[in-house]
């Protein structure tokens, strides 16, 4: 009689549980982006003067809005109060956008680059996760730690919950069972952590990927990118910091 009293009593905690937690398939996440600008411009003497001049960190948010298993992730604004960004490091920015349908594993990326929109259209990436068991809290949900590699030797460090239903987040960055509320990637010097989640008015049309009149897959935009490296590098023998930040720009027209 005890035993059956417990049996009842723990499936109605469970159903209690169950009821308690909300899941979430659609909203607009905001991300606060934070790019360490001088460590990105490499370690050449000749900078140090213009490095002096401006500060440490780019401060950027962007939306992350989803439904129905689609997603689109793009700049909103800066904070210039806590950092006011030179023209020339945020040029383009507002045209980059990030387009994913999970139904489908397609994803449709505009990136703005040495002046022109470069855009891709291809299947979503496949990244290699291994889930540990740190967490941490993030807008409001507990998140848990995952480990990813992209681009073959980048490490990521992200933070999902599994409250949000969709496996999307910012970026190209995707894969987890559940949607992704921060992200750490070092050798980019750039995080990305959500700040709020708001769930209602989400605007629903804007889930779209853009148009374009040519569309690169991911290996056409590699060969591209490489091209244009060995003409910057044609005349003399690159050294070990501009091979560096040709590994950042090569990362990060992909990411």
């Amino acid at each position: 009689m005890k035993y059956l009293v417990f049996v009842s009593f723990a499936l109605f905690l469970m159903v209690l549980t169950m009821q308690a937690q909300q899941f979430v398939n659609k909203g607009s996440i905001e991300f606060e982006v934070i790019t360490n600008v001088k460590k990105t411009m490499g370690t050449e003497s000749y900078l140090e003067d213009l490095k002096a001049t401006m500060p440490t960190f780019k401060i950027a948010y962007y939306s992350l809005t989803f439904a129905n298993n689609k997603s689109v992730y793009k700049f909103d604004h800066y904070d210039e109060k806590k950092a006011k960004v030179p023209e020339y490091f945020r040029e383009g920015e507002d045209e980059n956008n990030w387009y994913n349908d999970f139904n489908l594993g397609e994803t449709v990326i505009q990136k703005s680059q040495w002046g022109s929109l470069f855009n891709l259209k291809d299947s979503i990436k496949t990244i290699h996760w291994k889930i540990t068991n740190e967490s941490r809290l993030i807008a409001g949900f507990n998140c848990r730690k995952a480990v990813g590699i992209i681009m073959d030797s980048v490490y990521v460090f992200a933070f999902y919950t599994d409250e949000i239903t969709t496996s999307g987040g910012p970026c190209s960055i995707n894969g987890l069972p559940g949607m992704i509320m921060g992200v750490t990637i070092p050798r980019l010097y750039v995080s990305m952590m959500a700040t709020k989640l708001n769930v209602t008015d989400v605007n629903e049309s804007s889930i779209k990927p853009t148009s374009a009149k040519k569309y690169y897959t991911s290996k056409e935009l590699d060969a591209t990118v490489d091209k244009k490296i060995k003409d910057w590098s044609a005349n003399s023998e690159p050294n070990e910091d501009f091979k560096n930040t040709m590994n950042q720009l090569r990362w990060n027209i992909q990411l």
